[in-house]
């Protein structure tokens, strides 16, 4: 049994949106303020403590909605009831769908939906709903009559005064901010497995289910899933003081420790007989100490019993200690860090636990936190003789564990990044009952900002959270969630490329704004130099930049267009001749000459041609592919370059590659530039020796050849590169690029601005009301 996926409607920025899970690791990535958060919070909210409800969860465009049914209420007549259904369009509601094999029917039978069922999908849907829509109405009613009145009140007694302000509640909304949650509750209903539907331009088609349906009385997840967490503000403490003093409220590690002890190997709390030894021995400590004081206290007490005050010679005192096996870790330096390896040395210094890094601490934490998660689930220890605060059976073990994991790579230093999320799962299912076991079933949910935690991910693992942009003016923009196991198809070739590239590259391109795809080395060398000094705000954007051949960006393709991203892709235009083979043979680029492109990129991506004249002769706009409103995909190669030569005749150089694109633009400064080898030399002496225009394209494809890119490269970094121009196709692509994450930028802060001021304007707005009419009805 595991959790396939769950939709969450009007949570936040989730307005509607599917989240598949991996049946053991799944880990959330995308850019800031895409939803990861939101998607933990709600799963939070609504699996383990509904009281984090907020009325700031409620997706913020629903306040009109909302608000509206408020004035309706005041609205109706007095003999006339609301009813929840009005509702329903704006509540907050999770459907979590189990995959559940027949054999564990016993688990889910309060959740089954028919006798037909034969095993597979069961959903079920959690909805934070009014809880008696007759009470909060009439609650809302007559708060909202008394404030009124009491205006009226004011306003009689000085007519010439005009009141401006509002008393609460001015609306339903700020009704609710005080009475949210106890006018509001969660309730569960059966869904049908029949009904699902796929997501929608990647919005979630959630089922329709009946308005007359009865909810579920109590929660049957109960005994049926345990989930822990891990949030990402864990809070250790930091202090360099040097000595054990109080850390300003920061928890340390050792707290864990001892909660550790306290739950499964206290011998005090439920003992068995291995604890005995131990508990005799504390015993018998503490005898001789209780001797020891009343040898030492004896002087004392007998000098009080001799001052013959009435009564006091009738009282023994008596010094009696009490040792508990936690007071011997209850204190600040019960969890200490050995310097020394040599464990025979009986010298070895020892250093207090804040005296380690933020990093080590938060690293041991977690795996601390995720061995009781699983300690505590599997009942080890003395766990197993006590009560689970859902369970009134003591040996009950629910068959579904759920970890949610926010951001652990805080504090972490990259090698223990990789480190924790590679041995997290394999931990949570250390226990002899566990491991390859399919009985139990765990299931590891992780948010992440971390590229090195995503490259050491299964591609099966990653769940990306896409910003989308709001599609009708008054919406807020929203999130949709990519399966990326399922972007490529399961086990083609595509697919198995591009994880294996990924795994070679930092996968920030799941955290980015934008994406620069580029043909070779001294692309990937030059271009990031090319935008800090040139393009200023591109250079404070969040950019992928990846290394890629011309001849497999095109593979990236599926990956690009379900993550959104504006993407520029930096290749070569690769002019080839047909020989009599059929086969393309690369040659120098030249015009009316039937060449094509031997670049896949640019034959079956974008822009989707072939022919080299019809390639030199597209304008700006047809070499971008408009994905959908804010995001796009546009490619740069080389094209013509003209200039006058001696004798005032104007040339027209066509390259092929970065690296005569490059010279072409700068061939009047390359005899200057400082270099006595490698291909950097040999570009230098074609100025030098003074061939003629004409034939650079032949000499440059010829020393192309055999050239280092790299190193050439690395040597135009040694000159003054500011002085360079940069090749024109490449300036024209840092342009678009700037410029429309530019826009996106601005058009997104002005659609939420928009937003954010509607709603405002709608939770301050106090609509006009009757207050006589208010009078007349009965509470």
């Amino acid at each position: 049994m595991y959790i396939e996926f769950v939709e969450i409607q009007n949570f936040r920025k989730l307005k509607a949106i599917r989240i598949d899970f991996s049946p053991e690791t799944s880990v959330f990535v995308g850019s800031n303020n895409s939803g990861k958060t939101s998607a933990m919070n709600a799963l939070g909210h609504f699996l383990i403590d509904s009281n984090r409800f907020h009325t700031n969860d409620v997706t913020l465009s629903n306040w009109k909605g909302i608000n509206k049914i408020g004035r309706e209420w005041e609205k109706l007549p007095q003999n006339e009831q609301p009813v929840v259904d009005d509702w329903i369009p704006f509540l907050p509601t999770m459907d979590v769908w189990l995959n559940v094999d027949v054999s564990e029917i016993h688990h889910v039978r309060n959740i089954i939906p028919s006798l037909d069922w034969e095993g597979g999908k069961l959903g079920v849907r959690l909805r934070f709903e009014p809880k008696k829509v007759d009470e909060f109405f009439r609650e809302y009613i007559q708060a909202r009559k008394s404030s009124n009145e009491t205006v009226a009140a004011a306003k009689s007694k000085k007519a010439e005064t005009n009141y401006t302000l509002s008393l609460w509640p001015g609306h339903m909304g700020e009704f609710l901010s005080r009475r949210f949650k106890s006018l509001f509750t969660i309730r569960t209903y059966l869904l049908d497995p029949d009904k699902i539907a796929q997501p929608k331009n990647g919005n979630a088609m959630p089922q329709i289910i009946d308005p007359e349906q009865d909810f579920i009385e109590g929660n049957p997840l109960n005994g049926l899933i345990r989930i822990d967490e891990i949030n990402a503000q864990r809070g250790f403490s930091n202090t360099n003081s040097g000595d054990d003093s109080d850390t300003g409220g920061k928890r340390r590690l050792s707290d864990q420790l001892r909660g550790y002890f306290s739950k499964h190997i206290d011998p005090s709390e439920v003992p068995e007989p291995s604890d005995v030894d131990a508990l005799q021995a504390i015993h018998e400590a503490q005898s001789i100490f209780d001797e020891k004081l009343k040898s030492s206290f004896e002087v004392a007490f007998t000098e009080i019993a001799g001052l013959g005050y009435p009564g006091l010679n009738d009282l023994e005192l008596i010094l009696s200690t009490k040792i508990h096996p936690m007071d011997g870790l209850n204190h600040d330096s019960a969890l200490q860090y050995r310097v020394s390896t040599d464990s025979s040395d009986s010298h070895t210094p020892f250093l207090p636990e804040h005296y380690n890094g933020l990093g080590y601490q938060n690293l041991i934490s977690m795996v601390f936190r995720l061995m009781s998660f699983r300690d505590q689930w599997m009942r080890v220890g003395k766990a197993n003789k006590k009560l689970s605060e859902n369970d009134e059976d003591p040996g009950h073990i629910p068959p579904l564990h759920i970890v949610l994991v926010e951001e652990p790579e805080a504090h972490l230093h990259v090698q223990v990044q990789q480190v924790f999320i590679r041995k997290a799962y394999e931990i949570l299912r250390r226990h002899n009952d566990l491991e390859d076991k399919k009985d139990l079933t765990t299931q590891l949910i992780v948010t992440t900002h971390s590229s090195h935690i995503a490259h050491e991910c299964e591609f099966s693992w990653l769940r990306y959270f896409r910003r989308r942009p709001a599609l009708i003016k008054g919406d807020v923009p929203t999130t949709t969630v990519v399966n990326l196991s399922e972007v490529f198809g399961q086990g083609t070739e595509t697919q198995k490329f591009v994880a294996r590239y990924l795994k070679t590259t930092h996968c920030d391109l799941f955290f980015a704004d934008a994406a620069i795809l580029v043909e070779g080395p001294a692309e990937r060398i030059l271009v990031p130099h090319f935008i800090r000094h040139h393009f200023k705000e591109l250079h404070q954007s969040y950019v992928s930049i990846l290394e890629i051949s011309g001849s497999h960006a095109h593979t990236l393709r599926p990956l690009v267009e379900h993550l959104g991203l504006i993407t520029l892709v930096i290749t070569d235009i690769d002019a080839a001749d047909l020989n009599a083979q059929k086969k393309l043979v690369s040659t120098v680029p030249k015009r009316a000459s039937n060449q094509v492109s031997g670049n896949f990129t640019v034959r079956k991506w974008c822009p989707s041609k072939k022919a080299i004249d019809d390639l030199l002769d597209l304008s700006f706009d047809e070499k971008v592919i408009e994905l959908d409103k804010f995001s796009s995909v546009r490619v740069c190669y080389q094209t013509p370059i003209r200039f006058n030569a001696e004798g005032g005749t104007e040339v027209e150089l066509v390259p092929n590659t970065f690296e005569d694109a490059f010279f072409y633009e700068n061939h009047q400064n390359f005899s200057q530039l400082q270099g006595k080898t490698g291909f950097l030399k040999k570009l230098k002496a074609i100025k030098t020796d003074n061939i003629p225009y004409a034939d650079y394209g032949e000499n440059l494809f010829e020393l192309l050849k055999t050239a280092d890119k790299a190193q050439f490269a690395l040597d135009i970094l040694y000159q003054d590169v500011n002085k360079l121009k940069i090749p024109k196709y490449i300036s024209e692509g840092l342009n678009w690029i700037q410029s429309s994450l530019k826009t996106k930028l601005l058009d997104s802060l002005i659609e939420e601005v928009a937003v954010i001021e509607a709603a405002e304007t709608e939770l301050i707005t106090t609509p006009e009301v009757d207050v006589e009419e208010l009078k007349s009805k009965e509470e």
